[in-house]
């Protein structure tokens, strides 16, 4: 009985023993450009990294498809963007009225069709090294338990009971994230967008091309798109999550308003884009989160390609040195370097845009007669799609937007101070015992 005992209890010890051509340094959940730019850091690094499907690429994705300079900034070296058309020009509306266009020499930004660009991202993440599997998908991740054979190994159980190895992971597994549940990823804004891929005749086609259009929507903080590419426009709405039925109804007028009804979407989409609060972690463990995963995007314009492209590079960098800790306190220490990272960079951005979400929501008007009449305005728009600065770095280094801005967040205040006085109940006056007694 003894023997049997021992035997029994070796055969249980050598399951846990797991041979480190078993484990891979890094995994990645997700193909998206978040989790694509991170394999692609990652494998550049040297590290063995395994890249986490579960569609079949390339695969849509709802995206108005905008690459303004920081997308760009933040591509691997020798990426050649599959452009559908450059922008020189953009057309601002307040729900259809008040229209005026501005233009520009030089490009403003590109755009691109999701599927063929998230494909590209990924072939070069390939090229350094990392192996894609693709129809895979992810259940849950166990830092603890029985299939993690220790304290430097994080087991990716898969849907199909599979289970993979490794000493970091990323997960960019998008807005609905299992790998963000795990870390305890914290949202404090949902938006939805509607969008839908509208074919159009090259009659059309020609009066969009090099132009797209932004109108400031009827919703609060709500405002519609139109992205010219080639022989189809991008046309899309977004606004807070809880307007669905206002927000239907916007696209539906946006697109007859266009003259587009008679058109026949070839594809028509929805998405939740959901951005982090402030106090969201971004790590647990030997796991940290990027991209729509983490809740990374801009809070008012919601483009978040350039917020998934930069933090998933960053994650991809973290988590080869988290790989190469040998203990949870050097995991520890990288993992709140790469938070560090992320909210001295984006998170910056983020703050100075929930602000500008905050006034725009307010005071459409305001910004509409800014970026259409006041030639600052529009250089600052100009500059931050070409990537010269961000909304942060205009507010931290230009002193009269930065005056603007507090100025028109003391306005906010006040506003919502009288709103709270008026909203708290009355308390009953005093009877002076002067006054006059009621009569009857």
């Amino acid at each position: 009985m003894r023997w049997r005992a021992w035997i029994t209890g070796r055969n249980r010890e050598q399951k846990h023993i797991v041979s480190s051509e078993n484990v891979w340094d890094v995994v990645v959940v997700g193909a998206g450009p978040a989790g694509a730019s991170a394999a692609y850091a990652a494998a550049v690094e040297g590290r063995r990294v395994l890249l986490l499907e579960k569609a079949a690429l390339p695969r849509y994705k709802t995206c108005g498809g905008g690459i303004i300079g920081p997308s760009r900034d933040a591509l691997p070296p020798g990426f050649e963007l599959p452009l559908r058309d450059r922008v020189h020009a953009v057309t601002f509306s307040m729900n259809g009225r008040f229209a005026r266009t501005r233009r520009s020499r030089r490009m403003l930004f590109g755009l691109i069709n999701r599927p063929e660009f998230d494909a590209q991202l990924v072939e070069h993440a390939q090229k350094a090294g990392a192996e894609l599997r693709t129809g895979v998908a992810v259940a849950r991740v166990e830092q603890h338990g029985a299939a993690v054979p220790d304290r430097r190994t994080v087991a990716v159980v898969l849907a199909d009971g599979e289970t993979v190895l490794a000493r970091a992971v990323v997960g960019a597994d998008g807005s609905a994230s299992r790998i963000g549940a795990h870390v305890g990823v914290k949202l404090d804004q949902v938006d939805l967008g509607l969008e839908a891929e509208i074919p159009v005749p090259p009659t059309v086609a020609e009066d969009w091309a090099g132009r797209v259009l932004i109108d400031w929507g009827p919703m609060p903080g709500s405002y519609g798109w139109v992205f010219p590419k080639g022989d189809t426009l991008t046309v899309g709405v977004i606004s807070a999550r809880g307007e669905g039925a206002a927000t239907k109804r916007y696209l539906e007028d946006f697109v007859a308003r266009l003259g587009l009804a008679g058109f026949e979407p070839a594809i028509s989409s929805g998405h939740l884009t959901r951005c982090r609060s402030d106090d969201s972690p971004l790590s647990r463990g030997r796991v940290i989160v990027c991209g729509d995963a983490a809740g990374l995007l801009e809070p008012w314009t919601r483009e978040g390609i350039s917020f998934a492209l930069r933090s998933g590079r960053l994650a991809g960098e973290w988590a080869a040195r988290i790989a190469e800790a040998h203990d949870a306190v050097e995991a520890r220490r990288q993992a709140l370097n790469y938070a560090f990272a992320i909210k001295s960079g984006l998170g910056a951005e983020m703050a100075v845009g929930r602000r500008m979400l905050t006034v725009f929501a307010r005071r459409p008007a305001l910004l509409h007669a800014a970026v259409t009449g006041l030639r600052p305005a529009w250089r600052v728009f100009t500059d931050i799609t070409r990537g010269a600065t961000t909304l942060a770095g205009i507010v931290r280094t230009n002193t009269l937007a930065r005056r603007a801005l507090e100025a028109l967040d003391r306005r906010q205040a006040a506003a919502e101070a009288g709103e709270q006085r008026q909203q708290e109940p009355q308390e009953p006056r005093a009877r002076d015992e002067r006054e006059e007694p009621e009569r009857p």
